[in-house]
């Protein structure tokens, strides 16, 4: 069945419009409080980011789910690889993250975790939808749920990223600056990269509830890398406003992608002999990541994009790593889902380890020229059944000679179609990528 409001990363869009609104989430919280009941679930832990319309939702979620007989534990703002993490250990029904991602503040959404701290399964979401169509009814008084808040969760959470790496390494001599894009991240991250010994810079941690993602973080990282270089860094960590993706930037002020922390990471693992199942990266991931892991005698594999996807390969393949070029890296050896901090601390790792610089360690994957365009999207489009988008595909194709990839992607989160062109001429692939996407805005 079609899901009619959760997509590949929950429920997202403009706040006041719907489904973003206060009685849709109230409604939201019952309904998932219901579902949760029937499956003699209890407690719910709230966890959010840093925009102004969080205080709006944790509200309205709150009352949804008290209606329904659950109790509450409120995080205040956590990043969402925190609240996965606490979901487990407080021993709760679901955890819910209110959060756009990378998005402005004007946009927000709502994510749930299983009480194993991952992704709810499909029939999950199916049957709280379910609900939603049902009129709201709340249970007895005396069966009401109740809130309290967790005092010590960034506490919890600090804790728990410092234990992913040995006990016995220390980040000492390192100089690092974190940018936390005035987003979830910023009361946590940098006392975990201090803690473990390293100079720590923080940047973008001072938000105002409107400033979160602008013009700093993972999304817009070059004054991340300008301070790098005033600073005379060893690296640099770009968080995204909920602190699960990460990018990273060398001493010489060189942004790192996900690919490469990926190819990074893989690498420290196979020394270790702790590498297994190969990895998973997505349709998107570059040609250069998948033949530099070839060389290493590295197994593969591609999901569709989105770390759902990416999860599901690696658990049908009993993998551990994977991810995404947009820096979304997951770690199941570590934890159940992507978390920025947790990513950039195994790179810190591998550093210490080998007593390489982030630039020497990357040097091993040699990346194609890739580009990517954002075509806007009034609503759905059947790419397939649109003629002159298939041939000017073909045409892209025929241009590149075999010697490269065309893809066409709607994207999940945000009205936009992904024309992505990648190959071994960067020339040739930006004038690709341009003309099909010249075709593709004519075409919807």
């Amino acid at each position: 069945m079609d899901k009619k409001y959760f997509g590949t990363d929950g429920i997202r869009g403009r706040v006041g419009d719907h489904p973003i609104t206060a009685e849709f989430m109230l409604k939201l919280g019952w309904a998932a409080g219901r579902v949760l009941a029937s499956k003699g679930g209890k407690l719910v832990i709230i966890g959010k980011d840093t925009r102004i319309s969080g205080y709006l939702f944790e509200s309205a979620l709150e009352a949804g789910l008290i209606s329904a007989g659950i109790d509450i534990r409120l995080l205040g703002p956590m990043p969402t690889p925190a609240i996965a993490y606490l979901t487990r250990t407080l021993h709760a029904s679901a955890g819910i993250v209110i959060s756009a991602s990378h998005n402005a503040f004007a946009d927000n959404g709502i994510k749930f975790f299983s009480g194993e701290g991952t992704k709810l399964a499909d029939e999950v979401e199916l049957a709280i939808e379910d609900e939603l169509d049902k009129p709201m009814v709340t249970v007895d008084s005396a069966k009401l749920g109740k809130a309290e808040r967790v005092a010590d969760a960034g506490g919890r959470y600090i804790e728990f990223c410092k234990s992913t790496i040995p006990l016995s390494m220390t980040l000492k001599g390192l100089k690092v600056v974190v940018d936390c894009a005035n987003g979830a991240t910023y009361h946590v991250a940098p006392s975990v990269f201090d803690e473990l010994g390293a100079e720590v810079i923080s940047i973008g941690a001072k938000p105002d509830g409107l400033n979160i993602n602008r013009d700093c973080g993972s999304t817009r990282p070059e004054h991340l890398q300008k301070i790098v270089l005033e600073q005379q860094a060893d690296v640099g960590i770009a968080l995204d406003g909920d602190g699960d993706r990460v990018l990273m930037v060398d001493h010489q002020g060189v942004l790192v992608d996900g690919d490469e922390l990926l190819f990074i990471i893989a690498l420290s693992r196979q020394a270790h002999g702790a590498l297994h199942g190969g990895v998973v990266g997505t349709l998107m991931s570059n040609l250069g990541l998948e033949h530099a892991l070839q060389e290493h005698d590295i197994a593969f594999q591609r999901a569709r994009v989105g770390d759902r996807y990416v999860l599901e390969l690696l658990r049908q393949g009993g993998g551990q790593l994977g991810g995404e070029s947009s820096g979304h890296i997951i770690c199941l050896d570590r934890t159940t889902t992507g978390d920025g901090i947790v990513s950039a601390l195994q790179v810190l790792a591998a550093m210490v380890e080998t007593g390489k610089s982030l630039a020497e360690l990357k040097s091993g994957m040699k990346k194609y020229p890739q580009h990517m365009i954002n075509v806007p999207v009034g609503g759905a489009i059947d790419l397939d059944a649109a003629p002159t988008v298939q041939a000017a595909v073909k045409s892209a194709e025929q241009r590149l000679a075999g010697r490269g990839r065309v893809l066409l992607r709607p994207s999940g989160t945000e009205p936009v179609v992904r024309v992505m062109v990648e190959g071994e001429d960067e020339q040739t692939v930006r004038e690709a990528a341009d003309q099909l996407a010249t075709v593709v805005a004519a075409a919807v």
